[in-house]
């Protein structure tokens, strides 16, 4: 017995939840858990079904996803993903934290996936990977223009071949033609939650001086709009008084490594749907 996770979305409808679990049964499929989701500002429906029988014959898969778009609204798209380790490509500058996240929890098998390569633009973080025997490989920005920078990133980005590249504060403003080169849902990104405050540089020290109470952290989808794609994740934290800049960045650089990592693992367990400039996560 072999697990799948069939994922739905179509035009709200009477019965949809009925229609998709008696396809399941036809084809002698355990459900195992579901979760659902009707948005009533624009008619849509989402549902993550996973389920459990015999895929050994790989027709089996098309047929069930045919036959399930069949007894849909017109225009349904259907998924079916298998539990298979995804590959990742996280992009640095100098920041460690979220990377080292990443890389200990691949190592430890507690995600779903394998780094398959790090590149930065600096090679301050080349000894943390290979320390893990991940790959760096650095893009510099020395002497080049932006343009050629970033053409060069992604040619490493698409020789990798990875299913998702996540940003691991890597500080630099993609330009259109680099977001516009990967589906979207591809890139995924991290940053501090004090935007559309405290913008540019030291924004922590930022944060000090107008004696902020609560700092977080923002895990998104990438899109031309800057730091306003799709939001995976969201968590903040409590401050108070007794943080000066350098405990207020530690606590940040907290909560950004975990909400990137929340962020990544729905992802990689398929439990997030792009619905316009937001997000349905179960």
């Amino acid at each position: 017995m072999e697990r799948r996770i069939l994922l739905t979305e179509c035009k709200d409808d009477v019965g949809l939840i009925a229609k998709i679990t008696n396809v399941c049964f036809l084809f002698h499929m355990n459900v195992i858990r579901q979760d659902q989701f009707a948005s009533h500002e624009d008619n849509r429906f989402f549902m993550r079904t996973v389920i459990e029988g015999n895929f050994s014959d790989e027709k089996i898969s098309e047929t069930l996803i045919n036959t399930v778009i069949n007894v849909l609204p017109d225009g349904a798209i259907v998924r079916l993903k298998d539990e298979s380790k995804r590959k990742l490509c996280v992009l640095v500058t100098k920041e460690s934290h979220c990377l080292g996240e990443l890389l200990m929890k691949s190592y430890s098998g507690a995600m779903n996936a394998d780094i398959a390569l790090v590149a930065g633009n600096y090679p301050e973080l080349g000894a943390l990977a290979e320390k893990f025997g991940v790959p760096f490989k650095l893009v510099s920005c020395e002497g080049i223009t932006k343009e050629e920078q970033e053409k060069n990133m992604m040619d490493v980005i698409d020789e990798c071949n990875p299913d998702y590249v996540i940003l691991a504060k890597y500080m630099r403003i993609l330009s259109p033609n680099f977001v516009n080169h990967y589906p979207l849902g591809k890139l995924i990104n991290i940053h501090h939650s004090f935007l559309p405050a405290f913008i540019g540089a030291k924004p922590y020290h930022q944060a000090y001086d107008r004696g902020v109470k609560i700092i977080g952290a923002t895990a998104h989808f990438v899109t031309n709009n800057l730091d306003e794609g799709p939001i995976i994740e969201q968590d903040v934290i409590k401050v108070n008084h007794r943080y000066d800049p350098q405990t207020l960045a530690k606590a940040g650089h907290d909560v950004e490594q975990m909400v990137l990592m929340r962020a990544v693992n729905k992802v990689l367990d398929d439990k997030v749907f792009i619905h316009g400039n937001k997000t349905v996560v179960f």
